[in-house]
């Protein structure tokens, strides 16, 4: 999968266990918060190591591709802010979205995480432009159209609304709490 573009790649191919984890946290330190991280590792216990690292440090961990016998783990670094307090007044909840999927409604499902995020698990047809490339890519949406935008939790989503708020496109709606707690159909790789 070509789309998963991660902001740096760590080699820890060839290291036994607790190398992989060691290196991991350093380059973590390295990133800046959103970015996400992949880490190709051939240790097998790798994956249940940096999947419980993750979450104990409360960074994202997206998911693990096997190459051959090389893993690649993404991981996403979390920042303070995804705390923020949402600000744009449009919200519906997840099941609101869920239930204007099922039946049909003309509308569009912006998802505004990181390419990495989207690709390991998205809600079928949602359109991918990260926040950071929002901006420049206005120009592929549509104005007239509902626009329900997601992210994990709601505050990337809350900045892109604003974004879109004062650019003119007025049906836009803020989606909570966002992919972390979203129970409806997704896309996702197979791994």
């Amino acid at each position: 999968m070509d789309n998963l573009k991660a902001n740096v790649t760590l080699d820890a191919k060839g290291l036994a266990c607790p190398m992989p984890i060691v290196k991991t946290k350093k380059a973590m330190t390295g990133l800046e918060a959103g970015q996400v991280l992949e880490v190709q590792a051939t240790d097998k216990g790798s994956k249940a190591d940096i999947k419980a690292w993750a979450e104990s440090t409360g960074h994202q961990y997206l998911g693990t591709l096997e190459e051959g016998n090389v893993l690649k783990h993404y991981l996403r670094k979390s920042s303070s802010d995804e705390t923020i307090e949402r600000k744009h007044p449009n919200v519906v909840t997840n099941e609101e979205l869920q239930s204007k999927l099922e039946a049909n409604e003309n509308m569009m499902v912006l998802d505004v995480r990181e390419t990495a995020e989207y690709a390991f698990n998205h809600i079928p047809n949602a359109i991918s432009i990260p926040l950071g490339e929002l901006e420049a890519r206005m120009n592929e949406l549509n104005q007239d159209q509902a626009i329900y935008i997601v992210c994990r939790t709601g505050s990337r989503s809350d900045l892109a609304a604003q974004k879109l708020a004062e650019n003119g496109f007025s049906n836009v709606w803020n989606v909570i709490p966002g992919m972390s707690q979203w129970t409806g159909t997704t896309d996702r790789i197979n791994h």
